[in-house]
């Protein structure tokens, strides 16, 4: 008997099924315990569709899209857990009007579990975030900011562990360097910590000390860059604890989640979902 539950990996993207080597014989086994996992990033403030008159998505995306497609799969599946990875605010007038209120408040109403805050979350200061939280019913997350001294200090944790019909889930946030993207006025004292010991730090604190189950990074660091900045395929493979990594900020439409190796020879899988609420990201673990 292990102390923690072994688990199979399988996305529903595109009809993918992923397999962690050795337990492929248990994909059909009666007694795994599913977990779906869905996420969202960069919605930038998209509530509604796309516009009829749009050049590229007229109609298609939108957070009210995704609420009944994550309605339906809760009725289908009794393990859902919903989660978003960033820039939830600034794309449409909802933003200019309403500064981020009902973007939060339908979240809310979605049932997220939790987000983490993206360079564009920012876009009306740390202390405009700050004053739409509490419109948020859902925590957000991040391990590689320190908040001390900015109206976000005591309001968003590192990580929160997600109690899933018994399934331990450990959730954290990771961040891009906000300087050069957002103005300095707007992001004050937060300093930003190198995202790979925060997260390695974080991940092994969730998986070995308080023994989740899985170990989930919400990324906003983008999924791959030609250059040595910080990206979510080169935490893939810095890692050792994180079994799943839910990207943004580059707004990449995988077709499916990424199975990568990470730096001792584990499986870590990754994964982001475009922006505007165009994809609902899906992925699903079998727990034994």
């Amino acid at each position: 008997m292990l102390n923690r539950r072994e688990f199979l990996k399988r996305s529903s993207a595109a009809g993918a099924i992923l397999l962690l080597p050795g337990w492929i014989q248990e994909l059909g086994a009666s007694k795994l315990t599913p977990l779906i996992i869905l996420h969202t990033n960069d919605i930038h403030s998209h509530i509604d569709p796309f516009p009829d008159n749009d050049p590229k998505f007229a109609g298609q995306g939108g957070l009210s899209k995704i609420a009944q497609l994550v309605n339906d799969l809760r009725k289908q599946h009794p393990n859902v857990l919903l989660l978003d990875s960033g820039d939830v605010f600034q794309g449409t007038p909802y933003f200019n009007r309403f500064a981020g209120k009902p973007e939060f408040e339908l979240m809310t109403q979605m049932g997220y579990a939790a987000s983490t805050p993206g360079n564009h979350d920012f876009d009306n200061g740390a202390e405009g975030l700050a004053n739409m939280l509490p419109y948020a019913g859902f925590p957000f997350l991040n391990a590689n900011y320190n908040f001390s001294g900015s109206p976000l200090a005591g309001k968003i944790e590192p990580y929160k562990i997600q109690d899933v019909n018994g399934i331990k889930v450990g959730l954290f946030g990771i961040g891009i360097e906000l300087n050069g993207l957002v103005s300095p006025k707007h992001y004050g004292s937060i300093v930003y910590s190198d995202p790979y010991a925060s997260a390695n730090n974080t991940a092994r604190l969730l998986k070995k000390e308080l023994r989740c189950d899985i170990v989930v990074c919400l990324s906003h660091l983008g999924y791959s860059y030609a250059e040595a900045k910080p990206d979510d395929k080169k935490l893939a493979a810095a890692s050792e604890n994180i079994d799943l990594i839910l990207g943004g900020h580059t707004h990449t439409f995988l077709e499916a989640p990424q199975v990568l190796t990470n730096r001792i020879g584990k499986n870590v899988t990754v994964h982001q979902a475009g922006w505007g609420g165009l994809r609902l990201g899906k992925v699903e673990f079998g727990l034994r």
